[in-house]
């Protein structure tokens, strides 16, 4: 025990520093999941196939959109998206240009699982919002998205704690963060104690995460 608390001691620092890069990425890739993988979501599922706004070229699109990120190995996606990455930000190393192909992820998994949560919505929603006769907007921001408001937050909290385990891969880009702080000072530097308080952290952090998540997922549903 007391060698494990040395040891967190005298990196105290540098977990700090790994910690700010890992909320960094979490923050900017669950800001692109909300602004775009939501609107995203809407769409596949209002232009799916007998959707409420079936348009099939823009279904295709979206949906085949989702279906590849989401199936691309998260590690051959980093090294693919490297000259886009290098050409919007100079550089394919750092924190910030590895939080870019996050974002992409992030994006896709919350436009699926926004999907999937609108689908679970009772029809009667949708037929509700036609009779009042509520256009495509109203229907979305005052029916669906009211009606799915719990599951959107406890989807979201799902896609964050995806984020940070891929968030671990990043290190090969020099993003950082607490995951690949472990990998390089714990592991490949056989400081045991250090790599399995740092899991221990990482652990911790999720229960918290996933417990807020649940609670405010709990207040907002009204059913």
């Amino acid at each position: 025990m007391n060698g494990l608390l040395t040891s967190l001691a005298a990196n105290a620092d540098q977990i700090g520093i790994a910690l700010a890069e890992t909320g960094y990425m979490l923050a900017f890739s669950l800001a692109a999941a909300v602004i775009i993988g939501l609107p995203l979501g809407v769409t596949i599922f209002l232009t799916r196939p007998g959707g409420a706004l079936e348009r099939k070229p823009v279904w295709r699109i979206a949906n085949l959109y989702v279906s590849v990120i989401r199936s691309f190995p998260f590690l051959l996606l980093v090294v693919f998206l490297i000259p886009l990455t290098r050409a919007l930000y100079g550089t394919t190393f750092g924190t910030e240009a590895a939080t870019f192909p996050l974002c992409f992820v992030g994006v896709a998994i919350y436009a699926r699982l926004v999907e999937q949560i609108l689908l679970e919505i009772p029809p009667g929603v949708l037929q509700a919002a036609r009779s009042m006769g509520a256009d495509v907007r109203q229907t979305v921001v005052h029916f669906l998205l009211v009606e799915g408001r719990s599951g959107l937050v406890y989807a979201l909290t799902s896609a964050a704690i995806s984020l940070i385990s891929y968030s671990t891969v990043l290190g090969i880009v020099g993003g950082g963060g607490i995951g690949d702080f472990a990998l390089r000072f714990g592991y490949q530097e056989y400081d045991y104690p250090l790599m399995y308080s740092i899991i221990a952290i990482v652990i911790i952090g999720v229960l918290l995460l996933q417990t807020a998540g649940e609670r405010v997922s709990s207040a907002l549903d009204k059913r």
